[in-house]
């Protein structure tokens, strides 16, 4: 069972992606741009972050790139719109571990995490 932060500016994204993983993996926050994501990932240490791409103030892109830094054993998975192709291409760039497209089902998304953190 992960400890999961979950990063994404709409509330409606960060109650989905709650209820597909509190069944089997510990929610330890929910946050709606970069700057949260980066102080909270510092403070709890979780084992994944959901990170959305485009956030306000500091976008997912630019968090990763700050918690990879910080903690380059750290697990990334990006929340990415049809459409994004160039977004994800930096998010590799920056130290993404994987990437969900939005609107996800259940199954990739566990499937996305299976493949980033070790059971």
């Amino acid at each position: 069972m992960a400890d999961v932060l979950i990063a994404d500016d709409s509330e409606f994204m960060r109650n989905l992606l709650r209820e597909i993983l509190e069944e089997d993996h510990t929610i330890v926050g929910e946050v709606e741009n970069g700057v949260e994501a980066v102080e909270v990932f510092k403070e709890k240490q979780p084992d994944l972050v959901m990170m959305d791409i485009v956030m306000p103030i500091r976008d997912g892109i630019e968090a990763t790139d700050e918690i990879k830094n910080a903690a380059p054993n750290a697990n990334v998975i990006m929340c990415t719109s049809v459409g994004q192709e160039e977004k994800m291409k930096e998010a590799v760039k920056a130290g993404a571990d994987g990437y969900i497209t939005k609107p996800f089902q259940k199954p990739s998304v566990i499937e996305a995490i299976q493949d980033v953190v070790p059971s």
